[in-house]
């Protein structure tokens, strides 16, 4: 576990670590699924990748929603003007959590796949035969498939951007033999939801720029993470599931207002060409995306309670945003230095991805392991016994598990969020090392 002088002391240009470390206790007590037993102790959850824990606060909202404003949206009685002020709100929560300097370049649709799919579609009417498209190897197979169908319909070459084996991160001098003039869009994820690398969206989007092309973003599996920056990245598209990071099942897109104004979009006749409506088909999940307003406002709770000094200024959200996931990353990266170091001790296992305790920047706590002798799903079933939840196969990471030869069996996947604890750390390591 970090000291305060650890705390204290931060590189060049990063923000100073809020006052007071993450109240782990304090996060649980707030999310009652945490409460569950199960093989007749206390659960443990470690399958946060594929969806996370939910707190009251999101829970209380979607039923507050229901019960009292459930209405469709642009009516002139009650309940749809309250029900559109929640939705405006919570438009404006979701710009904050991705820095996006206007709500209206935020849309939301029922998942990510269906969103990116439908981007692809606009985008790739854009696109013609001799252009390009690449995706990265360490993509769930959301932020891949879609752009490769998508390229193929318009007569456009699709690529793989390599990735290296050895720590699974993205092999950026190959990216940049893959990129040229006619490129056309990259694909790419802000963390693997297999291995838990962190890719250089930065780097990737100077690439872009140098050569004309567009950046489409995963934030997925990153969101629960790190705070989102959508100007810093300089991305023209990004995408995220309120459910990976405390919130019900949404989706959300972002995009550069120049380009979600003009692209050609399949929409209604009646509907409108307003941003971010255009983007939008039919009725949404409202109660969804007043989960979703209520999942930002618990994180930025958390950044107000180890910062007194953040006021109630614009920009207060986004600062409480900034405090809160400093202190997650904090104690997630304690915890994964717990994990890994503890997988140093089972050498039957092998861990997939970065295990150097000096490079846990470069990765979220996602781990994924291969044992020397024992199945995945084995593994999987053996922790379920003992209320640990765990994820086995390749989970829609497709393009990873087929660079690491890991088909059909797929990997283990250990996915830590904040609201873990060392002692479940300590408590799977010594389940995991019960298998022969």
């Amino acid at each position: 576990m970090q000291t305060s002088r650890d705390r204290n002391s931060q590189r060049a240009g990063e923000p100073a670590a809020p006052p007071r470390p993450l109240d782990v206790a304090a996060c649980r007590a707030q999310f009652p699924g945490l409460r569950r037993r199960a093989g007749g102790r206390q659960a443990v959850f470690l399958d946060g990748p594929a969806g996370s824990q939910v707190p009251d606060r999101v829970i209380q909202a979607v039923s507050r929603y229901l019960a009292e404003t459930n209405a469709n949206s642009h009516g002139v009685f009650d309940t749809s003007l309250e029900s559109d002020a929640l939705l405006d709100d919570a438009r404006a929560a979701l710009a904050d959590l991705l820095g996006s300097p206007s709500p209206d370049t935020v849309a939301f649709g029922p998942n990510m796949t269906t969103l990116t799919f439908w981007a692809s579609r606009a985008l790739s009417r854009t696109w013609g035969p001799g252009d390009g498209v690449v995706a990265t190897r360490l993509e769930h197979d959301a932020n891949a498939s879609p752009w490769e169908i998508a390229a193929r319909d318009a007569g456009a070459t699709f690529r793989w951007a390599p990735m290296r084996a050895a720590d699974c991160t993205l092999d950026l001098e190959a990216l940049e033999t893959v990129v040229d003039e006619r490129t056309r869009l990259i694909a790419v994820s802000a963390a693997s939801n297999a291995v838990g690398t962190i890719q250089p969206i930065r780097r990737v989007s100077e690439l872009a720029r140098r050569v004309g092309a567009e950046v489409f973003v995963d934030a997925v599996h990153y969101a629960p993470h790190g705070l989102i920056d959508v100007v810093e990245w300089d991305c023209d598209y990004l995408v995220c599931s309120a459910y990976k990071f405390f919130g019900p099942h949404v989706a959300v897109l972002w995009g550069r207002r120049e380009r979600l104004a003009r692209l050609p979009v399949d929409k209604l006749r009646v509907a409108t060409d307003d941003l971010p409506f255009r983007w939008m088909t039919g009725t949404q999940n409202h109660e969804g995306i007043v989960g979703a307003g209520a999942a930002v406002d618990y994180l930025e709770s958390i950044g107000r309670s180890v910062d007194d000094s953040i006021g109630d200024g614009p920009d207060a959200r986004r600062a409480s945003l900034r405090a809160a996931f400093l202190v997650i990353g904090e104690h997630e990266r304690s915890l994964a230095a717990r994990l890994l170091s503890g997988l140093r001790e089972l050498p039957a296992y092998t861990v997939l991805g970065i295990r150097d305790l000096d490079r846990l920047a470069e990765r979220v706590p996602t781990v994924s392991v291969t044992h020397r002798t024992a199945r995945p799903i084995d593994i999987a079933r053996h922790l379920a016994a003992r209320g640990m939840f765990v994820w086995h196969g390749n989970f829609y990471a497709l393009p990873v598990t087929e660079t690491l030869d890991l088909e059909p069996e797929g990997m283990v996947r250990i996915g830590l969020l904040h609201y873990n604890t060392e002692e479940e750390v300590d408590a799977l390591l010594e389940a995991l090392g019960e298998i022969a």
